[in-house]
């Protein structure tokens, strides 16, 4: 399960910056997860808990977005749809697409105290 070492560096990356930004709790926390990452959402909340028992994320809510694949065909360059990562161009069919969207996890939005 990847998904508890996802967790563990988002813990690192709000414990890092908590001293530079001066804030000691996290309340809220929006996830931004990509289609195509393959990170499961039951799994992030699943774990949630457990890793940030004991840290300034504590008491936090946890709220998870979703992300829209997104790549450019390297055959008609138009910008296509993507549901999974080896989907073909929806205009033109062609197989090779370079993903320029959802295949990220990111932290969208924090509210902290």
């Amino acid at each position: 399960m990847h998904e508890l070492s996802l967790l563990e560096n988002v813990r690192e990356i709000l414990q890092d910056h908590a001293g530079s930004q001066n804030f000691t709790q996290v309340k809220k926390i929006t996830l931004e997860i990509g289609e195509l990452s393959c990170v499961e959402p039951e799994a992030l909340r699943f774990a949630f808990d457990v890793v940030m028992k004991d840290s300034l994320a504590a008491q936090a809510k946890l709220i998870l977005t979703k992300q829209k694949g997104l790549g450019i065909c390297q055959r008609c360059q138009q910008s296509t749809p993507l549901k999974n990562l080896y989907d073909s161009c929806i205009f033109c069919e062609h197989p090779f697409i370079t993903v320029i969207q959802g295949h990220e996890m990111k932290i969208k939005d924090l509210i902290v105290i």
